[in-house]
């Protein structure tokens, strides 16, 4: 598991309620744990789309492509992701926990895209 995730690594400039986050899935991910990592991104997209307010993940994702904070592929990663993190937490995936198969492509995601939007300049 060590190697799985020694790419994942915070990158600077990333706020520090997002870093925690991050390190906190990289590190539940090592231990083999599901972690929902994708509040990551939301935080960072209620950071950077005007009048996010509360919305719901699925909203911001719509939101954030639609005005250009995300790109197309950016949109696609996280809403797939989003399903899958639905799809256990509903009982719709029988499994218990996300294998590291799934686990590490999701974690890699999170990082890529906060990483992504926080290089992006702010309005």
């Amino acid at each position: 598991m060590h190697d799985l995730v020694e790419d994942l690594v915070v990158p600077d400039g990333v706020p520090e309620a997002a870093a925690t986050v991050l390190r906190t899935a990289r590190e539940l991910l090592r231990q083999s744990y599901y972690c929902y990592e994708f509040s990551t991104v939301a935080v960072m997209l209620r950071d950077r789309i005007p009048g996010a307010g509360k919305k719901p993940l699925h909203q911001l994702i719509k939101q954030g492509a639609d005005t250009g904070v995300l790109t197309v592929r950016q949109a696609e990663y996280l809403d797939y992701g989003r399903q899958i993190r639905n799809g256990m937490a509903h009982g719709q995936t029988t499994h218990a926990a996300m294998p590291p198969a799934m686990a590490v492509p999701m974690v890699t995601t999170s990082f890529t895209i906060v990483s992504e939007l926080c290089a992006a300049p702010t309005e």
